[in-house]
């Protein structure tokens, strides 16, 4: 089963305070009925934070994003041991001016290892990294 979710990060941060109200059930969690999850949950607080480590490290570099757009998905498999996060897939596309390729891919690489969410994840974690402009 694979879920995902997106995370849009434009220069400079907007931190926003949300309660999210929405019954967790069976359906929604391994038959895709509308809603959400857990897996979801962590799904999108990967990309986000991804989204930031990335921001950041482009910032060391004295890069300035216009943008940023990340999208994890998330496959969770039924294993021996029970329901497991196995792999979680990024794809990330930056608008920054002045940046070449190497550098991008440097800041993107950095920020996949050093994301605090990467960190705890016991998954494998692999990305495609492009670009813009």
């Amino acid at each position: 089963m694979e879920r995902w979710t997106e995370r849009r990060q434009r220069h400079g941060f907007r931190h926003e305070r949300r309660t999210v109200q929405q019954a967790l059930l069976f359906t929604t969690r391994f038959e895709n009925a509308p809603g959400t999850n857990p897996e979801e949950l962590i799904a999108a607080a990967h990309a986000a934070c991804f989204s930031m480590a990335l921001s950041a490290q482009l910032g060391t570099a004295n890069l300035t994003p216009e943008s940023i757009n990340t999208t994890a998905n998330l496959t969770l498999e039924k294993l021996d041991s029970g329901w497991t996060i196995t792999a979680v897939h990024l794809d990330v596309t930056g608008r920054v001016p002045k940046a070449d390729a190497v550098a991008f891919q440097k800041a993107a690489q950095d920020a996949k290892s050093g994301c605090p969410v990467s960190k705890v994840l016991k998954a494998n974690i692999t990305m495609n990294a492009k670009l813009e402009g």
